[in-house]
């Protein structure tokens, strides 16, 4: 998982990269050559996307850093941690649900991701299928059963 995050985000620099390197200085020469630039729409807005690409691409290396510094042996091999699949009832509504724990660079809510940093993701820490966790949440308070957890050695095994 944090292999294919890191993957995502050099790809992405790259394309930044790209853009900032070639794209842009050929926007912004194109705009010279068309005389005033203190009017020059084309100008302004390629200064801006100048400046926004700067600071993305700073905050992607300063995420690919934090990234390297994940050490995959300290996450638990037989409780809930970073990568883990979990399944849960809630005690309440005795509806079940499972969530994959991500870092908040991976998060996608349609694929049932909750990001370990969340209220949710720190009450599932750390804990094993068959106990029962009470959560507080912003909104409420949930009291969950681990039915079952699949943790992030579990999954590396069974896909290699």
């Amino acid at each position: 998982m944090i292999e294919q995050i890191k993957q995502k985000l050099i790809q992405e620099v790259e394309q930044l990269n790209h853009e900032l390197n070639v794209l842009l200085p050929e926007t912004l020469m194109k705009a010279l050559q068309q005389g005033d630039l203190r009017e020059n729409g084309d100008y302004h807005a390629a200064l801006e996307r100048q400046q926004f690409v700067h600071a993305r691409l700073s905050h992607l290396r300063s995420r690919l850093a934090k990234l390297s510094q994940i050490d995959l042996s300290k996450i638990p091999k037989d409780k809930i941690g970073l990568g883990s699949r979990v399944e849960v009832q809630d005690a309440e509504t005795k509806e079940r649900e499972t969530y994959e724990l991500v870092i908040p660079d991976a998060m996608d809510v349609d694929a049932g991701h909750i990001s370990v940093a969340s209220p949710l993701g720190r009450g599932l820490l750390d804990h094993k299928a068959g106990e029962t966790v009470t959560i507080r949440l912003p909104a409420t308070t949930r009291r969950l059963k681990i039915l079952k957890v699949v943790t992030q050695h579990q999954q590396v095994s069974e896909d290699g």
